[in-house]
């Protein structure tokens, strides 16, 4: 496994983060019995950098992989804007994990220094959290090119966890390239930085090689956090991340698996997404859309339209 220094902070992370959202509640639900293989295979294969979120539900999936190995990185988020909030949230996290400090704290979908200011109290919390040891390093999660700019300006913010990819899908306020730039800027100023989405949420599954190669060129990157629900997935992410030849077995095992379309809770139903749709897969039902399973073929174009990001691949 490669490791990097993770901005100026202490953490060697390892170039693969495991992020649990994709075997959380929010989206396959796994059971200990399935999560237990994949992430023993993740640790086996050196992955020690693992993300989640309050919103996730997951914290008992980051207790199995603290089970196998204690001294793992661990990254959590939450949408806390108030002192209380914050607090509850760092406690859930502490308690559920069975931990006695959380390595990176991040508030959730951060759009600019105008969400950072309006959230000063929790970040203001996070620091004295930090001085009191329950936290390490605090950072921010975001889609925003204006929000990997403005952090620049807060040295409170030491860890960033930027939307990157290919086509910049999901990027809500510019281009893969104005992604690039920006994450660029934070790195310089010495920022750690690991990136989310580089398949687009499975929405670039059609071109995963292009896709891994655009990230794995990205020199700014201190890790990719990828989901992963097979042992497969664990074997062949690790193999594209150490730059290895991937046999032919392992990418039919991966090209195999069947996925399908996952629609956040979150959408607002606008219906954009009916509209893209040519193989007429998608209807809103009681104001959320509904995927007909027989007739969506997974392309992924739907989820180009969203104006929120609610739509994934799994």
């Amino acid at each position: 496994m490669i490791y990097n220094r993770l901005g100026q902070t202490d953490f060697m992370v390892s170039k693969l983060c495991f992020g649990a959202l994709t075997m959380s509640p929010l989206q396959k639900n796994a059971t200990p019995e399935q999560s237990m293989p994949v992430l023993a295979r993740a640790i086996e294969q050196g992955v020690n950098f693992f993300d989640t979120a309050d919103l996730y539900n997951a914290y008992h999936i980051i207790k199995q992989a603290l089970s196998i190995k204690k001294d793992l990185i661990l990254c959590t988020k939450s949408y806390d804007y108030e002192a209380q909030g914050v607090t509850k949230s760092v406690e859930r996290a502490l308690r559920e994990t069975g931990r006695d400090y959380i390595d990176i704290y991040m508030l959730h979908e951060q759009e600019s220094r105008h969400t950072f200011e309006g959230h000063w109290e929790a970040i203001a919390t996070l620091i004295k959290m930090k001085e009191q040891g329950k936290i390490r390093a605090f950072g921010i999660s975001t889609h925003c090119v204006q929000a990997v700019l403005d952090a620049v300006d807060y040295p409170e913010i030491e860890v960033l966890f930027p939307l990157i990819n290919l086509t910049g899908i999901g990027i809500e306020d510019g281009t893969a390239q104005d992604m690039e730039k920006a994450i660029e800027k934070a790195h310089r100023a010495g920022k750690g930085i690991f990136a989310m989405k580089i398949l687009g949420g499975g929405n670039l599954l059609n071109r995963v090689e292009a896709c891994f190669d655009y990230a794995l060129n990205l020199p700014t990157l201190d890790a990719i956090a990828l989901g992963m629900q097979s042992i497969e997935e664990v074997d062949y992410n690790v193999a594209k991340i150490k730059g290895q030849a991937i046999p032919d077995s392992l990418k039919n095992a991966v090209a195999r698996k069947k996925r399908v379309l996952h629609i956040d809770d979150w959408c607002e139903g606008c219906g954009q997404c009916i509209k893209k749709c040519s193989q007429e897969a998608l209807k809103i039902v009681d104001g959320h859309p509904a995927v007909n399973r027989a007739r969506c073929v997974t392309c992924g174009y739907c989820a180009a339209v969203c104006p929120l990001f609610c739509i994934k691949v799994i």
